[in-house]
């Protein structure tokens, strides 16, 4: 234990903050709350997160943000060697074992040729016997005489009905394609710099922009074109939405006084932020619309 949790906690109960309160000022869930002021960091979901959520901790509480990383960092285990071995080795193990696969395969090379060669020598000399099969019969009189010779055709022309049959061709069903299933929606987080964070949306035949407010908020969009859809950007109060059918723009940007009290949907789906939000920070929401 480095003290962490307990000055954090400290400091929550100065404020007057109960693990409730502090979930819904930080928007982090209770039990990761409680995990870090037990340093308890088994359930979090990965090394970053723990950060962000120390950080987001010290800020709402009052604390040196990078004072409480300071001392997580002293406690954060370490990625043991093994692994990393584990991992150089694999690409290695893996070369090796295609390496030995294609010289098995040039060593049969030369044997497939042959079968292949002798195969062929067998179809030609098939094909040859049957092009010189007797098709007809000689018959000559017994005495030896210069009696005339009738040749016959061994080989009789079928009825006409099986004629007919033979000749007529097959009914060939056309084979109707089958359309592709159009790709469903996808809202991806792309890039982050500074305040601003760049999302994609594919997969959809319209952009319809939703924003929900939990708290209060100052709110702006503005499109690709400049043209501002909230005049004028103001802010909004905790219950309140506001709806743009924002289709024919190439990109939006929403301008947020207060990311975590600030729900955005799209098309009804809920954008989830790349970067946790911080309090206080405000941020731009720039969503491109990629059209097909």
């Amino acid at each position: 234990m480095t003290g962490l949790g307990d000055r954090l906690k400290q400091a929550r109960t100065a404020k007057g903050f109960t693990l409730d309160d502090l979930q819904s000022i930080t928007k982090i869930q209770k039990r990761y709350l409680s995990g870090i002021e037990n340093e308890d960091f088994s359930m979090m979901p990965g090394s970053f997160y723990v950060r962000a959520f120390i950080k987001q901790y010290a800020e709402a509480v009052g604390l040196d943000p990078d004072e409480m990383l300071a001392m997580y960092k002293d406690t954060a285990p370490a990625v043991p060697a093994e692994e990393e071995s584990g991992q150089l080795s694999s690409p290695t193990l893996t070369r090796k074992r295609g390496l030995k696969s294609n010289t098995q395969l040039n060593e049969m090379m030369p044997k497939i040729i042959v079968a292949l060669f002798i195969i062929v020598i067998l179809v030609v000399i098939w094909t040859l016997y049957q092009g010189t099969s007797p098709g007809k019969q000689v018959d000559v009189d017994s005495g030896g005489t210069n009696s005339p010779v009738t040749m016959e055709n061994s080989k009789q022309d079928p009825p006409k009905a099986d004629k007919d049959k033979a000749e007529e061709k097959p009914v060939v069903e056309e084979e109707v394609e089958e359309e592709p299933e159009p790709e469903p929606q996808a809202l991806t987080f792309e890039s982050a710099s500074g305040e601003t964070s760049m999302y994609g949306l594919t997969g959809a035949e319209s952009f319809q922009l939703e924003i929900r407010l939990t708290g209060g908020s100052w709110i702006g969009v503005k499109d690709n074109t400049g043209k501002e859809w909230m005049t004028p950007a103001r802010v909004m109060n905790a219950g309140e939405s506001i709806e743009f059918d924002v289709s024919a723009t190439d990109n939006v940007r929403i301008r947020v006084g207060r990311p975590m009290s600030t729900e955005i949907y799209v098309n009804g789906e809920l954008l989830e932020y790349g970067v946790p939000p911080q309090a206080t920070v405000p941020q731009n929401i720039v969503i491109e619309y990629k059209k097909e």
